[in-house]
């Protein structure tokens, strides 16, 4: 076939049930034996991990604030090409994003730039008559945002879901879905978002009741008749390189955070990724030239990566041999002295002189573009990479000699100094890159690691 089905699933706002219509309406789809792909829009690390489980397809983020047009247009053609159905999940409100006056990084931003329509979740608790206003005003708030149709979760009763139909017959708004309250099968909240699949039990069961939970409530080939056809843009991928580098990427409970986009680019690059676990292997992975740590919730596993000393000790040395080490929040954590949470303190790595001490709120939010302030493994000086921070971590006590790579910007913020760098080979931040926002930033590390394992050699 030369066309796909594809829609957006937008919310309200945060919190509105639309990750769990999600989840519901990819198991189902998937259960039929369709290839139903998965993306989810803005930087989180959470959701995706959650659709690929549900999907059986890795998901990938389109970001319109990290990413520009051709790059994402790029990711979303390269992963339709033999899918039968396209399901991208929005990020907060429909028309929230990098700021109040623009739509970048919105989920209405990107159902433009990949030409899918937009089905939007509504949380009807407590309203009757109201939620077609607020339906109209989602939908003439911007014109060009195409809201093909409504669901309604939350509904409390018969009673009131016939109150809805008949007030969303008050508009021209296709109602596609009333889906009862079912608090009993969401999936629970951690810090910034859900908890991530590592750390739940019974995780295709909870997939299996919300796929239940929408066939009993939502018309699916009703709804997949009522989206067009998505014409598929022919694509041709590069011929992979041979690898000429290997590099470890930590992948456990603990690091789970990766832009699957990163992984793809090294490996464009010419990188051999291989993944190991601080948790659970004593020894890194023979023959590396490089090691990249994601994030994830080392706090949660501090006693576990602690006790691994043997592990701890290998990476401190692939350090101080002056190969590679890229670490962004909870792997710049990791690489840390030591990791304070509940009133513990457990010693790690100890490569960046700091200790991170857990806090009750978050430190840092948003948006980041960072310019590098010297050469480091990521490019050279002036390279500019956008990502995104958030934690709930600070740093205690940083030498005020403390080297740093990055000159940070962020909306409504002066630029700050971050990154820090340990002998010119390892760097540590809170930031996580978005390396499709300049690939130069792959080819840069890839090259890195050559040359350091040429001076090895």
């Amino acid at each position: 076939m030369n066309s796909f089905k594809g829609f957006v699933i937008a919310g309200t706002h945060s919190g509105c049930g639309k990750t769990s219509v999600t989840l519901g309406i990819m198991t189902a789809l998937a259960r039929r034996g369709l290839k139903v792909q998965p993306f989810k829009t803005g930087p989180d690390f959470i959701d995706p991990g959650h659709h690929t489980r549900s999907a059986g397809r890795i998901c990938h983020n389109l970001d319109g604030w990290m990413l520009d047009s051709k790059a994402l247009c790029e990711i979303f053609n390269r992963y339709t090409q033999d899918a039968d159905v396209a399901v991208v999940e929005g990020v907060m409100g429909l028309y929230d994003g990098y700021s109040a006056k623009e739509e970048t990084g919105s989920t209405a931003h990107l159902s433009k730039e990949i030409g899918l329509p937009v089905i939007l979740v509504v949380d009807a608790r407590s309203m009757a008559r109201s939620a077609a206003a607020l339906v109209l005003g989602y939908c003439g708030f911007d014109e060009e945002t195409a809201v093909a149709g409504v669901i309604f979760n939350r509904v409390g009763s018969e009673n009131h879901a016939r109150t809805l139909r008949e007030a969303i017959d008050l508009t021209t708004v296709p109602l596609l879905g009333i889906l009862p309250n079912r608090d009993e099968i969401s999936t629970p909240s951690r810090h910034l978002g859900l908890v991530t699949p590592e750390h739940l039990e019974d995780l295709e069961q909870k997939y299996s009741d919300l796929a239940d939970w929408v066939e009993e409530n939502i018309d699916l080939e009703a709804l997949l008749e009522y989206m067009p056809d998505i014409p598929r843009t022919p694509f041709f991928d590069e011929v992979p390189m041979i690898p000429k580098v290997r590099i470890g990427v930590a992948k456990d409970e603990a690091f789970s955070f990766y832009y699957e986009e990163n992984m793809r680019l090294l490996r464009k690059a010419g990188a051999e990724i291989v993944f190991f676990s601080p948790l659970n292997d004593r020894n890194l992975p023979e023959g590396l030239d490089g090691l990249y740590i994601g994030g994830g919730y080392p706090e949660l596993s501090a006693f576990d990566l602690a006790q691994n000393t043997k592990l701890k000790k290998e990476i401190h040395e692939f350090s101080i041999s002056g190969k590679p080490v890229y670490a962004e929040c909870g792997g710049f954590m990791y690489l840390m002295e030591s990791i304070s949470a509940n009133n513990r303190l457990f010693p790690m790595c100890g490569i960046f002189p700091f200790k991170s001490n857990m806090q009750k709120r978050f430190q840092a939010l948003g948006y980041r573009e960072i310019k590098l302030t010297q050469e480091t493994p990521l490019g050279p000086e002036g390279t500019v990479i956008r990502g995104h921070e958030f934690h709930y971590s600070n740093l205690d006590a940083v030498p005020e000699d403390s080297g740093t790579a990055y000159e940070v910007y962020a909306r409504n913020a002066e630029p700050r100094r971050e990154g820090y760098i340990i002998n010119n080979n390892s760097i540590g931040s809170y930031i996580h890159l978005h390396f499709a926002s300049n690939p130069s930033a792959a080819v840069n590390f890839v090259e890195a690691c050559l040359k350091a394992k040429d001076d090895t050699d």
